[in-house]
């Protein structure tokens, strides 16, 4: 019986090690319905481990990335108006179209550090995001 317990305990447990999570990502805020946003998911490791192009519908647009494992995870999406996959910068690098990062981090001169946009991914969850012009 003692076997039997232990051996549906080590099932259960490896079941649980190797879930696989969904992550919805929700942008709002966009100012037009011009181009796409540009979508990188990155692991701890700082390992892209999705992106996507996304279509804005209204004054969002939204994302899933699916099969994903606990743990600890960042992202950061632009707005590509001109979609010309490049994130268009002025005068001293600073941005002229929409960007963002998980966590709704900020920079200073600059963008936020890694660790900053990183966050705990424990159970399949939405993220809502507000875009930065």
């Amino acid at each position: 019986m003692k076997i039997t317990l232990a051996l549906f305990l080590l099932i259960i447990s490896a079941a649980v090690c190797n879930a696989q999570l969904s992550l919805d990502v929700r942008i709002s805020g966009i100012r037009n319905q011009t181009g796409k946003i540009m979508y990188q998911l990155f692991d701890e490791n700082e390992k892209v481990v999705d992106q996507q192009i996304g279509e804005i519908k209204g004054d969002s647009c939204l994302f899933t990335s699916v099969n994903l494992k606990p743990g600890k995870y960042g992202l950061r999406y632009y707005h590509d108006e001109n979609e010309n996959m490049v994130m268009e910068t002025g005068f001293r690098g600073i941005p002229k179209e929409g960007y963002g990062f998980s966590n709704n981090a900020k920079g200073s001169f600059g963008p936020p550090s890694f660790d900053k946009w990183l966050f705990e991914l424990g159970k399949s969850t939405i993220l809502r995001l507000r875009i930065t012009y």
